[in-house]
Parts: structure tokens; C-alpha cells; sequence
């Protein structure tokens, strides 16, 4: 039997690259999925086909429809035992160019919605296997140029982890970050100006997945409240 038998697991952001790497790799787990995506409802569904799962289009920036996603879980699966935060904007602009209005959008995806998707399913997580998966950035931990606002939301993301990984840690519900480096996806820039890895390639979205697997799994119980990274080593932690 597959270690993610029986569970069910919520993906934002799961429409493509990473987000969808994860879905398709917690199904290859055993695990029933809730597919998440803002407007790509094409994408989100042919995912949920693939999965055998749900798919729901929901802004995780709004309380109601957020709740209404987590409803939708509960009554096609009854449960919910994973959460992944992986919705993002993850832009690159001028500095002059990021009014107040474009901070908040882009932290308000990144910050705001991991934050409302998990205080939303924290009632329904399961104690003593319930998981909590925040998709970080290897940026928040390098500095970026043209990325204040994703760099900032990135790195207060690994402080919620530490903060709920403390309060969850009485209902035995296990918060970590898992970090991807450089990951060939469709929004890679040329590879002139990449940041060269130890491993000298980027990593693909499946390895990311791999790692959320893994620590969202059973085989990942005494390990809380921390950021693992998937860079190949870009960054040495």
C-alpha cells in the first residue's frame, strides 16, 4: 500500500511546473487531491482527470473562497489530512516600477494566502498526520534584484512555518518549507543569467515534488518547523 493511502491532499497554485509536479507526485502517493488554481481552469481540470481529483478555482486571497475550496474537499473527499502552499506571483520588475498596490498583490498571493488556506483547514487536518507544506524560495534566502516584493513574502513564509509549526505542534501536525533553487519550468530565464548550481543544471519540478512527498509523508513525523531546500546546491543552508 502507498504511503499517502487514504489521505487527501489540497495543492494551490497547481496549474503547471511545480504545483503541478506536486499534485500529480502526492496521487503517484496514494493520496486524493484538490488541484487549485486563481483563472486556469483548462489547466487545473485536465490535472484533476489525470489525478482522479478535484479540481477548484478559487482566489487565495479571499476568505470566502477559500472557504468554499475547503467545503468543496470535504464533500467530494470527506477529509483533509495535507495542505501545500504553493500559490505565487513570481515576478521580476524595476523597483520604480512596484507601487503599494503591486506589493500587496504579490505578497498578498504568496504571504496572505498561505496564511488564510491554512487557518481554513486547520479545523479539518488530521492530528498526528496532519502535514502543512509551504512552497518557499531560494531567493528569500539570497536577496534577488527586481523581486522585493516575492523576496520579502518568501522569507516571512519560512517565519509563519516556524510560528505554526509551534502552535500545531500539540495536535502532533507537522509545518515545513520545502525551497527550490533554480527549476527548468516554463518561465525560465535564459540561462545566460542563471546562478550556476554545484550539481551545474537546474532541477526539474519533479524532484521539488519528491521532496514535498517525502515530507509530507509518514516517513517525515519528527521533522517540524523546518526549511529543506531543493537547489542542487545554489544556496548552502
Amino acid at each position: 500500500m502507498k504511503e499517502l493511502h487514504g489521505k487527501v491532499a489540497l495543492v494551490t497554485g497547481a496549474a503547471r511546473n511545480i504545483g503541478r509536479a506536486i499534485a500529480v507526485e502526492l496521487a503517484a502517493a496514494g493520496a486524493s487531491v484538490v488541484v487549485n488554481a486563481k483563472t486556469s481552469r483548462e489547466e487545473i481540470e485536465a490535472l484533476a482527470q489525470e489525478t482522479a481529483g478535484l479540481a477548484v478555482l478559487a482566489d487565495v486571497t479571499d476568505d470566502a473562497a477559500v472557504a468554499r475550496m475547503v467545503e468543496a474537499a470535504l464533500d467530494r473527499f470527506g477529509r483533509i489530512d495535507i495542505l501545500v502552499n504553493n500559490a505565487a506571483v513570481r515576478a521580476v520588475e524595476p523597483l520604480e516600477d512596484i507601487g503599494f498596490a503591486r506589493w500587496r498583490e504579490v505578497t498578498g498571493v504568496i504571504l496572505d494566502g498561505a496564511w488564510i488556506c491554512s487557518r481554513a483547514c486547520l479545523p479539518h487536518l488530521q492530528d498526528q498526520t496532519g502535514a502543512i507544506v509551504n512552497v518557499g524560495g531560494m531567493s528569500a534566502h539570497t536577496g534577488a534584484a527586481g523581486r522585493p516584493h516575492v523576496v520579502a513574502a518568501k522569507a516571512a513564509l519560512v517565519g509563519l512555518t516556524r510560528a505554526l509549526a509551534h502552535d500545531l505542534a500539540p495536535r502532533a501536525i507537522t509545518v515545513n518549507c520545502v525551497v527550490p533553487g533554480l527549476i527548468e519550468t516554463v518561465r525560465s530565464v535564459p540561462s545566460a543569467h542563471r546562478t550556476q548550481s554545484l550539481l551545474q543544471r537546474r532541477g526539474t519540478p519533479e524532484e521539488v515534488a519528491a521532496a514535498v512527498r517525502f515530507i509530507a509523508g509518514p516517513g517525515a513525523r519528527y521533522i517540524t518547523g523546518q526549511t529543506l531546500h531543493v537547489n542542487g546546491g545554489g544556496f548552502l543552508a
